[in-house]
């Protein structure tokens, strides 16, 4: 079974709703969602994120935010990240891999995953990620 983990900056919102999304809509990957900054570490779902998850009948339980590291990046086959800011970051850590990649890769029309703890579009973030793992699903080996 493939290790997908999801990226973003602190792991309370984009990363584990993306998690949680994809659990919702295939057991065909193992799961994880991380972090690129120490920020939250340890800190649960962003409460915003938790209302919207579940206005989506999206399924989660609590959450410790964590940090990407080194075993995480060996053992995974797909690193998804959410923006040109975690990009920069998982470069400084794990420069030169083509494990790393957008999450909206398969998915024309979205070009950035937007962090709705500064803009509070939790909503739009929630179908941009639900699209996009759509496209993941449909586009990458079992």
């Amino acid at each position: 079974m493939k290790k997908i983990i999801f990226v973003c900056h602190g792991n309370i919102c984009r990363s584990v709703a993306a998690e949680y999304i994809m659990k919702s809509l295939t057991n065909d990957f193992d799961v994880c969602s991380r972090a690129v900054s120490r920020e939250e570490i340890g800190n649960d779902i962003y409460p915003s994120m938790k209302r919207e998850l579940n206005r989506h009948n999206i399924r989660f339980e609590r959450h410790y935010a964590e940090q990407i590291n080194l075993n995480d990046f060996n053992n995974a086959d797909y690193i998804f990240y959410m923006d040109n800011s975690n990009l920069y970051y998982l470069k400084r850590m794990f420069p030169e891999s083509n494990k790393i990649m957008p999450i909206f890769k398969f998915t024309p029309h979205i070009k950035e995953i937007e962090d709705p703890w500064y803009t509070g579009n939790f909503e739009k973030v929630v179908n941009e990620l639900t699209t996009c793992i759509k496209y993941i699903i449909k586009n990458i080996d079992k």
